[in-house]
């Protein structure tokens, strides 16, 4: 999964279809390919020059992401436990551990963290521990569509200086949006144990 420049007939295919080209190029950053913020670029670009379709943008961004990650799913969960260990080096162990205890979140966190945050090994490890494929789409579609629809909400209101500052900063945002799903996660683990003692 080499990273690469965004090549021209998808650049031309994004400046032609809009929402379905950038269906294709999410499709192709979330499997083969890799294009570090040229996503998320193309979402805040067309946001902000057609605010009245941000949904649709950040929606199509999305399946197409979704769409990658279950061919990548399908592929690790027929053979690909080699290639993950191969692909995740010393990290292959905690990744499992991680994988099999929260399986929901392994991926979804990832999924809506920027780049450069690992997030393929994340995928082929859903496939490779044979995590649900209704668990695995579920968590792709809420944290790629949360991320897209967040990024173009932004880009309606602050319009391209938006991608140059999440690449500056992507560190902060990526652990402010991890303290907070923190925070959401142990509220509703509180939750749950507190109505499960009343009851």
């Amino acid at each position: 999964m080499k990273q690469r420049p965004l090549p021209g007939w998808l650049q031309n295919l994004v400046a032609v279809m809009g929402g379905g080209g950038l269906f294709v190029v999410a499709f192709f950053d979330s499997s083969v390919l890799s294009f570090p913020f040229i996503t998320d670029a193309l979402v805040m670009h067309l946001s902000f020059a057609n605010p009245a379709r941000m949904p649709y943008y950040a929606a199509m961004a999305a399946a197409g992401s979704l769409a990658g990650c279950i061919w990548l799913y399908l592929l690790a969960k027929k053979g690909g436990e080699a290639y993950f260990h191969r692909h995740a080096k010393g990290r292959a162990e905690k990744v499992r551990e991680w994988v099999d205890e929260h399986a929901f979140l392994s991926v979804f966190v990832p999924a809506i963290l920027p780049p450069p945050l690992p997030f393929k090994i994340f995928v082929l490890a859903e496939g490779v521990f044979q995590v649900p494929l209704r668990t695995f789409i579920l968590a792709i579609l809420l944290g790629r569509g949360l991320r897209y629809l967040a990024e173009g909400i932004l880009a309606v209101r602050y319009g391209d200086a938006t991608l140059d500052f999440l690449k500056v900063h992507s560190a902060a945002v990526a652990l402010s949006v991890v303290g907070v799903l923190m925070l959401l996660f142990l509220a509703g683990r509180w939750a749950s144990r507190s109505s499960h003692h009343s009851s």
